[in-house]
């Protein structure tokens, strides 16, 4: 890989930190500068590259000439502050698109996503920051997607569906069209979602029914 690519370090190093390296490397449009660990900092090898320490090796990175980041957590609502704390840092936030997904002309893809391997992204589209468009899922036309989604494995939204900050579409589930999901919440790995969901609701079942609020999930 060239060594004239911009520079990013990757924030985390779990398996979903492999995936987002993954896209990164395959991709090609930025050097991968190390791993940030903040929960196990000691410096190593994983899949992913090397982790480099905690969040406190960040401002020597910056001045190293480290110019961008990608937060490979998967908790919606850390990633979002992770992508805060490395902009105040005063690093921007890359995005990443695998070579083998597929994302329609025009579509808005937003600062610090990333779109993975067999993901469709249809025409209209307008996907949020740090949001995660996971393997073969799929987000069809005129789709609006807020800060922080992840749209899990094989995930399937129809068209002109709206989803809010924060929210988790599990692994398989499938969105009908023209439904609107609150922010910060989860749906099921099925799920089946045939009716509007409110905020902060955990929907899960085929037909999908809200079954409690988020507020009673400890993460």
């Amino acid at each position: 890989m060239s060594s004239h690519l911009p520079r990013l370090f990757i924030w985390g190093a779990s398996g979903h930190a492999s995936v987002v390296a993954d896209v990164v490397r395959c991709e090609g449009k930025y050097q991968i500068a190390g791993l940030i660990d903040d929960l196990h900092p000691q410096r190593r090898t994983v899949p992913a590259g090397e982790v480099l320490g905690d969040a406190g090796v960040l401002p020597g990175m910056r001045s190293a000439g480290v110019t961008h980041a990608l937060i490979a957590v998967g908790n919606n609502a850390a990633r979002i502050e992770l992508a805060r704390r490395a902009i105040a840092l005063g690093f921007e936030l890359a995005t990443a698109i695998h070579p083998r997904a597929t994302c329609a002309a025009g579509v808005t893809i937003g600062p610090g996503s990333v779109v993975m391997a067999g993901a469709v992204v249809n025409p209209g589209a307008v996907i949020g920051e740090s949001a995660i468009i996971n393997t073969c899922a799929s987000v069809d036309h005129d789709c609006r997607l807020g800060d922080g989604v992840h749209v899990c494995p094989g995930a399937h939204l129809a068209g002109h569906i709206t989803v809010g900050a924060g929210t988790m579409i599990g692994i398989g589930a499938a969105v009908r069209e023209g439904i609107r999901i609150g922010a910060r919440c989860v749906i099921g790995a099925g799920a089946a979602v045939v009716d509007d969901v409110p905020d902060d609701a955990v929907a899960v079942g085929v037909p999908a029914r809200v079954i409690r609020s988020t507020a009673a999930i400890v993460v």
